[in-house]
């Protein structure tokens, strides 16, 4: 926990959420990460002191749980230190590569939401979340999916800012820790910001927050009302204007998203394990046909389709296969992931999770070679293009393959956690 996460402590959770109209943008911030990931394989260890971190002399904490910090330990402190004020603490190696899988899949989630991600370490990210409300809702309520998500499919939990702009939404994920949701109106965002301590604001370190307490300014109120010429001669011109304009809730950075994606899919946990192989198949389908329509949205094409398949004892195992030419078709993702799960010998073995993806990307072109099994390659994708204008126009759920009409009567899974990387 840095300073000034020791600073916002989290205030009472609100009821229902706040007007979030104008709030686009989400900070999702993921609760101890390196912590949680670790209880994951160590659940006995939930409800006590832990910290990650290097455990000789010169080691430092990595992240500690939050009973941990309760003792004052936090990320960035010698060892030494944090195991005299936490001696009951167990202390656990890093373990960076368990860490990105997590991590990745996390991402996954978020690009699932939206194409605009910025990722800001491993465990945080900005969203923007306009484009996605006619899809999904209001931000509130997208905020709260993500939240599912990432609790149903990675057993973690993240807390997560809503607000106008990007500054705002990260103090009101810090303020809502842990396992928390908090919207800031974009008409409140200067009655939440000013009674903040000022090194709230993004930009005052400690030497910055000691000449500002020299002039007797402790609040981002406090800081709002000096004028600006002021600010700029005790600070320097920009600094001054810089801290001037957060304190009115001013800020008008954007969410910049990463490098292109790597691979595109999409999964998807079942309510109930399941063995049923025609109840797979019929998941595939679906998984195949979000896979190829946001490959075709994007203008790519992939080589390799991979399958995950996840047991009800959690072990997961995933197959692969290299096609001659790269396709964005659901037929071939399809058929290509159906092979690959018969090849891995689980048709009656219960599964709560399945996935599909498709890696080695690049530009689909005008007409990629890869045919769809012996049937017209033409056909197939006006076809598949032509679904995508009326799943545009109608939403996803107006045009689908035959098989998945059955899905609602069956009962057979939930909605897709779907993504991108």
């Amino acid at each position: 926990m840095s300073r000034k996460q020791q600073l916002h402590r989290p205030g009472p959770q609100p009821g229902p959420p706040a007007d979030d109209t104008g709030c686009h943008i989400l900070h999702v911030d993921m609760d101890a990460f390196f912590v949680s990931v670790e209880l994951l394989e160590r659940p006995e260890l939930r409800g006590r002191p832990v910290i990650v971190g290097g455990a000789g002399p010169r080691g430092v904490v990595s992240a500690a749980s939050y009973e941990a910090r309760a003792f004052g330990v936090h990320s960035a402190m010698p060892m030494t230190r944090a195991r005299r004020l936490c001696p009951q603490a167990v202390v656990l190696p890093v373990s960076h590569g368990k860490y990105s899988r997590v991590s990745a899949a996390v991402f996954e989630i978020f690009r699932s939401v939206t194409p605009l991600v910025e990722g800001l370490s491993l465990d945080e990210a900005f969203l923007d979340v306009a484009g996605a409300r006619r899809r999904l809702g209001r931000p509130a309520r997208i905020a709260q999916v993500i939240r599912e998500q990432v609790r149903d499919q990675q057993g973690i939990t993240c807390s997560v800012g809503v607000a106008s702009t990007k500054f705002i939404a990260k103090l009101a994920s810090t303020r809502c820790k842990p396992d928390g949701l908090l919207v800031v109106p974009a008409d409140g965002a200067v009655d939440f910001l000013h009674p903040l301590p000022v090194a709230s604001l993004w930009g005052v370190g400690e030497r910055t927050e000691q000449t500002l307490v020299r002039l007797g300014l402790r609040t981002v109120g406090q800081l709002a009302q000096v004028p600006l010429p002021t600010l700029q001669r005790e600070l320097g011109t920009a600094l001054g204007a810089h801290l001037h304009e957060l304190a009115w809730g001013r800020d008008a950075r954007e969410v910049v998203p990463e490098t292109p994606d790597k691979s595109i899919g999409a999964e998807e946990t079942f309510d109930t394990d399941v063995d049923d192989p025609e109840v797979i198949r019929r998941t595939l389908l679906r998984l195949a046909e979000k896979t190829g329509e946001r490959l075709r949205a994007g203008g790519n094409a992939g080589r390799t389709v991979s399958v995950k398949l996840r047991m009800a004892s959690f072990k997961t195992i995933t197959r692969a296969r290299t096609l001659s030419e790269p396709t964005d078709l659901a037929r071939v993702i399809y058929v290509t992931a159906c092979e690959l799960y018969e090849a891995a010998g689980l048709e009656r073995v219960r599964l709560r999770l399945v996935g599909v993806r498709v890696e080695n990307l690049g530009p689909a072109g005008e007409a990629p070679r890869q045919l769809a099994f012996d049937e017209p390659e033409r056909g197939w994708r006006e076809a598949e293009r032509a679904m995508d204008q009326v799943a545009h126009r109608f939403g996803r759920g107006a045009v689908r393959p035959a098989a998945l009409v059955r899905r609602a009567a069956d009962g057979d899974g939930r909605d897709g956690r779907d993504g991108r990387q």
